[in-house]
């Protein structure tokens, strides 16, 4: 995202998941290659001359183009998703709505990451996607990762039933974005650690992932986390298999890097006049690619106190209520040193190349 999104005709600020400007009332939607929103007539848009239509999902507030050649009318987003509730169950397909916003999000971050992305359908273990909803028949979904495919329960997308569930769980922090990265992270823990000398130094700082993780769940629920957990770990469920702990550091990452990256577009800075400790000025960039893991974190450090008082202003939570001990700050570096260095396959190369999103 490396430009602020405004409206093509008025050049309002909108917002990622605008179908239609707040202030002239085009009807706009995103062109992901760009990263720019264009004005629509008739379901379409030319974009240097080749002519995208609007994805198929539009009417359950899909804004992303679908590239004419592409292999289906939905949008690269909309076609990892690999389940969905029954056409005619439309509380859950408002439900899927919302949470397909927050998957556009985790996509779009991706594909500016550089990351790898090979759909379900493409590839065997590719990426992709269940979003089903443990309200329409009364069964149990458990939210989790499995051999490339991300399960979210659609009912998290309802704030009452989340916030139960945080507070029950004692976590200061739950979203279906935040459950999107996380078990993303478990996907990208195959794909990056690829070779011994990855998975050693992976096994070095997170710890060996062939512990048997039933036994570890069952003593975790049991047990709860160790006492002088946050010395070492970014969460209490990071704890509690090394699978978990990276895919906890990997959302952390996301998390850091995304909220870095919509502050640089806006324009925020912080003046380094307001304190004594740190002898240039904060401004957040639009990508970290080529910058030390240190310059990333201190610039969120900062950045980040700032933003919960904004928030605690408001009345609310800290936007970002966690601390970084130093060996949360080593497996950060490790995520960056992998996310940085990870080449698109042949595979994602292919599938990026049908909606237009190819690494810059």
């Amino acid at each position: 995202m490396s430009s602020q999104p405004r409206c093509p005709h008025c050049r309002h600020f909108v917002y990622l998941d605008t179908l239609r400007c707040p202030n002239c009332e085009a009807e706009l939607a995103y062109h992901l290659p760009s990263r720019e929103f264009r004005g629509i007539r008739h379901g379409r848009a030319v974009v240097d001359d080749e002519t995208w239509y609007t994805c198929s999902n539009r009417e359950w507030a899909c804004n992303w183009l679908v590239w004419e050649n592409a292999p289906a009318g939905r949008c690269f987003s909309c076609r990892l998703t690999r389940r969905r509730p029954a056409a005619d169950d439309t509380v859950a397909l408002e439900k899927l709505a919302k949470t397909e916003e927050a998957k556009r999000r985790l996509i779009l971050q991706l594909a500016d990451l550089g990351l790898p992305i090979v759909g379900w359908d493409v590839e065997k273990g590719g990426l992709g996607f269940d979003l089903i909803s443990s309200l329409s028949d009364g069964r149990r979904v458990t939210i989790g990762h499995a051999n490339g495919i991300i399960t979210i329960d659609l009912a998290e997308s309802l704030d009452d039933r989340r916030e139960a569930l945080r507070v029950r769980l004692g976590e200061p922090y739950r979203t279906i974005l935040g459950h999107l990265r996380h078990e993303v992270g478990h996907y990208y823990q195959k794909v990056l650690i690829a070779d011994d000398a990855l998975r050693a130094r992976c096994r070095e700082l997170f710890g060996d992932e062939r512990e048997s993780y039933s036994e570890a769940l069952t003593r975790h629920y049991r047990l709860g986390a160790p006492a002088d957990w946050n010395s070492s770990f970014i969460s209490e469920y990071a704890t509690m298999h090394p699978w978990e702990d990276f895919a906890e550091t990997f959302a952390h990452y996301l998390h850091i890097t995304g909220t870095l990256q919509t502050a640089a577009v806006l324009g925020i800075r912080l003046d380094v006049s307001t304190t004594s400790l740190r002898d240039t000025d904060v401004v957040p960039l639009d990508s970290y690619e080529d910058e030390p893991i240190q310059r990333l974190l201190s610039d969120w450090e900062w950045l980040s106190q700032g933003f919960n008082r904004i928030n605690r202003s408001m009345g609310f939570g800290d936007l970002y209520p966690f601390t970084i001990p130093a060996p949360v700050r080593h497996k950060l570096a490790f995520v960056h040193d992998v996310v940085t260095r990870a080449p698109l396959s042949p595979g994602a190369q292919y599938a990026l190349a049908t909606t237009g999103a190819e690494r810059a």
